[in-house]
Protein backbone atom coordinates (compact mmCIF):
# COMPACT_ATOMS: atom_id res chain seq x y z
CA UNK A 1 0.00 0.00 0.00
CA UNK A 2 1.55 3.66 -1.09
CA UNK A 3 0.10 6.39 0.99
CA UNK A 4 0.83 10.03 -0.69
CA UNK A 5 -0.15 13.75 -1.42
CA UNK A 6 -3.13 13.90 -3.48
CA UNK A 7 -2.25 15.69 -7.08
CA UNK A 8 -4.59 17.37 -9.21
CA UNK A 9 -4.66 15.04 -12.13
CA UNK A 10 -6.42 12.66 -9.53
CA UNK A 11 -9.43 15.05 -8.86
CA UNK A 12 -11.96 13.15 -11.23
CA UNK A 13 -11.20 9.65 -9.96
CA UNK A 14 -11.12 11.01 -6.10
CA UNK A 15 -14.71 12.43 -6.42
CA UNK A 16 -15.45 9.19 -8.01
CA UNK A 17 -13.64 7.24 -4.91
CA UNK A 18 -16.16 9.33 -2.59
CA UNK A 19 -19.39 8.45 -4.29
CA UNK A 20 -18.59 4.78 -4.72
CA UNK A 21 -17.79 4.69 -0.92
CA UNK A 22 -20.61 7.05 0.38
CA UNK A 23 -23.10 5.57 -2.21
CA UNK A 24 -22.27 2.31 -0.99
CA UNK A 25 -22.57 2.95 2.22
CA UNK A 26 -25.62 5.84 2.50
CA UNK A 27 -27.07 5.04 -0.99
CA UNK A 28 -26.40 6.94 -4.23
CA UNK A 29 -28.13 10.26 -3.01
CA UNK A 30 -25.39 10.77 -0.23
CA UNK A 31 -22.73 9.45 -2.50
CA UNK A 32 -23.46 12.33 -4.71
CA UNK A 33 -23.69 14.68 -1.88
CA UNK A 34 -19.91 13.85 -0.58
CA UNK A 35 -18.74 14.19 -4.29
CA UNK A 36 -20.09 17.54 -4.54
CA UNK A 37 -18.24 18.39 -1.12
CA UNK A 38 -14.91 17.04 -2.28
CA UNK A 39 -15.37 18.81 -5.69
CA UNK A 40 -15.67 21.97 -3.96
CA UNK A 41 -13.29 21.33 -1.43
CA UNK A 42 -10.45 20.54 -4.11
CA UNK A 43 -11.46 23.34 -6.56
CA UNK A 44 -12.86 26.46 -4.08
CA UNK A 45 -10.26 26.10 -1.09
CA UNK A 46 -7.23 27.62 -1.08
CA UNK A 47 -4.45 24.58 -1.44
CA UNK A 48 -2.64 25.84 1.26
CA UNK A 49 -6.19 25.51 3.53
CA UNK A 50 -5.71 21.94 2.49
CA UNK A 51 -3.38 18.33 3.03
CA UNK A 52 -5.66 15.60 0.62
CA UNK A 53 -3.82 12.29 0.55
CA UNK A 54 -4.77 8.97 -1.15
CA UNK A 55 -3.92 5.23 -1.15
CA UNK A 56 -2.94 3.18 -3.76
CA UNK A 57 -2.50 -0.80 -4.26
CA UNK A 58 -0.60 -0.75 -6.82
CA UNK A 59 -1.85 1.39 -9.85
CA UNK A 60 -5.33 1.72 -7.80
CA UNK A 61 -6.85 4.36 -6.32
CA UNK A 62 -8.31 2.63 -3.17
CA UNK A 63 -8.47 5.20 -0.30
CA UNK A 64 -8.61 9.29 0.26
CA UNK A 65 -8.38 11.88 2.77
CA UNK A 66 -8.82 15.69 3.33
CA UNK A 67 -7.90 17.57 6.28
CA UNK A 68 -8.37 21.10 5.74
CA UNK A 69 -7.48 24.25 7.99
CA UNK A 70 -10.02 25.74 11.31
CA UNK A 71 -9.47 28.81 12.74
CA UNK A 72 -9.38 29.67 16.08
CA UNK A 73 -9.74 32.93 17.74
CA UNK A 74 -6.88 32.72 19.74
CA UNK A 75 -4.97 31.18 17.32
CA UNK A 76 -4.51 27.69 17.36
CA UNK A 77 -3.19 25.84 14.41
CA UNK A 78 -5.48 23.16 14.00
CA UNK A 79 -7.15 20.94 11.06
CA UNK A 80 -10.10 18.90 10.59
CA UNK A 81 -9.97 15.76 8.88
CA UNK A 82 -13.17 15.09 6.94
CA UNK A 83 -14.25 13.41 4.73
CA UNK A 84 -12.57 9.83 4.90
CA UNK A 85 -13.17 7.43 1.86
CA UNK A 86 -11.78 3.82 1.22
CA UNK A 87 -13.37 2.05 -1.52
CA UNK A 88 -15.93 -0.53 -0.62
CA UNK A 89 -13.58 -4.22 -1.56
CA UNK A 90 -10.82 -2.28 0.41
CA UNK A 91 -12.63 -2.15 3.62
CA UNK A 92 -11.63 -3.53 6.97
CA UNK A 93 -8.52 -4.35 5.71
CA UNK A 94 -6.67 -1.56 7.71
CA UNK A 95 -6.36 1.12 4.66
CA UNK A 96 -8.19 4.08 6.51
CA UNK A 97 -6.44 3.44 9.35
CA UNK A 98 -3.04 3.58 8.11
CA UNK A 99 -4.53 6.62 5.76
CA UNK A 100 -5.19 8.57 8.33
CA UNK A 101 -2.05 7.49 10.50
CA UNK A 102 0.44 8.60 7.71
CA UNK A 103 -1.65 11.96 6.95
CA UNK A 104 -1.30 12.50 11.49
CA UNK A 105 2.56 11.82 10.51
CA UNK A 106 2.46 14.57 8.21
CA UNK A 107 0.61 17.22 10.38
CA UNK A 108 2.99 15.95 13.42
CA UNK A 109 6.19 17.54 11.03
CA UNK A 110 4.79 20.89 11.40
CA UNK A 111 3.27 22.99 13.62
CA UNK A 112 -0.02 21.42 13.65
CA UNK A 113 -1.27 21.78 17.48
CA UNK A 114 -5.04 20.46 17.17
CA UNK A 115 -6.53 17.60 14.82
CA UNK A 116 -10.38 17.14 14.58
CA UNK A 117 -12.82 14.73 13.07
CA UNK A 118 -16.51 14.60 13.47
CA UNK A 119 -17.35 10.61 13.26
CA UNK A 120 -17.59 7.69 14.98
CA UNK A 121 -15.97 7.49 18.12
CA UNK A 122 -15.12 3.87 18.06
CA UNK A 123 -13.48 3.94 15.08
CA UNK A 124 -11.29 6.82 15.22
CA UNK A 125 -10.61 6.07 19.00
CA UNK A 126 -8.03 3.35 17.72
CA UNK A 127 -5.95 6.23 15.72
CA UNK A 128 -6.01 8.80 19.46
CA UNK A 129 -8.97 10.93 18.83
CA UNK A 130 -10.69 11.18 21.88
CA UNK A 131 -14.17 12.68 22.44
CA UNK A 132 -14.79 16.05 23.55
CA UNK A 133 -17.66 18.23 24.55
CA UNK A 134 -18.51 21.30 22.93
CA UNK A 135 -18.33 22.96 26.39
CA UNK A 136 -14.58 22.35 25.70
CA UNK A 137 -14.08 23.32 22.19
CA UNK A 138 -17.38 23.98 20.04
CA UNK A 139 -17.65 22.91 16.50
CA UNK A 140 -17.61 25.28 13.56
CA UNK A 141 -21.19 24.68 13.03
CA UNK A 142 -24.12 23.04 15.30
CA UNK A 143 -23.93 19.14 15.40
CA UNK A 144 -26.57 17.12 14.91
CA UNK A 145 -24.43 13.85 16.91
CA UNK A 146 -22.47 15.54 19.52
CA UNK A 147 -20.88 12.45 20.55
CA UNK A 148 -19.25 12.31 17.04
CA UNK A 149 -17.03 15.61 17.84
CA UNK A 150 -13.52 14.16 18.44
CA UNK A 151 -9.95 15.41 19.01
CA UNK A 152 -6.26 14.70 19.14
CA UNK A 153 -3.64 17.06 20.33
CA UNK A 154 -0.31 16.84 18.07
CA UNK A 155 1.69 18.32 20.96
CA UNK A 156 2.55 17.51 24.21
CA UNK A 157 -0.24 19.82 25.54
CA UNK A 158 -3.64 19.27 26.69
CA UNK A 159 -6.59 19.83 24.55
CA UNK A 160 -7.62 23.62 25.55
CA UNK A 161 -10.93 24.46 26.69
CA UNK A 162 -11.68 27.26 23.73
CA UNK A 163 -15.04 29.85 23.87
CA UNK A 164 -15.55 31.16 20.96
CA UNK A 165 -16.60 28.94 18.22
CA UNK A 166 -13.67 28.04 15.07
CA UNK A 167 -14.55 28.57 11.65
CA UNK A 168 -13.98 25.90 8.98
CA UNK A 169 -13.09 26.01 5.21
CA UNK A 170 -15.95 27.85 3.01
CA UNK A 171 -17.14 24.02 1.73
CA UNK A 172 -17.88 22.23 5.20
CA UNK A 173 -19.57 25.30 6.76
CA UNK A 174 -22.83 24.12 5.22
CA UNK A 175 -24.74 22.83 8.71
CA UNK A 176 -26.09 20.32 6.21
CA UNK A 177 -22.71 18.55 6.68
CA UNK A 178 -23.20 18.50 10.65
Amino acid sequence: MQFKYYTHDQKDDVIALYEQTFGASEGEAEGQVIGELVNNMLTITAETELIPLVAFDNDTLVGAIIFSKMYFTPTINAYILSPVAVSPSYQGKGVGQGLINFGLEQLKQGTVELVFTYGDPSYYSKMGFQQIPEAQIPAPVPMSHPEGWLCQSLTEGEIPKVDQRPSCIEALSDPGYW
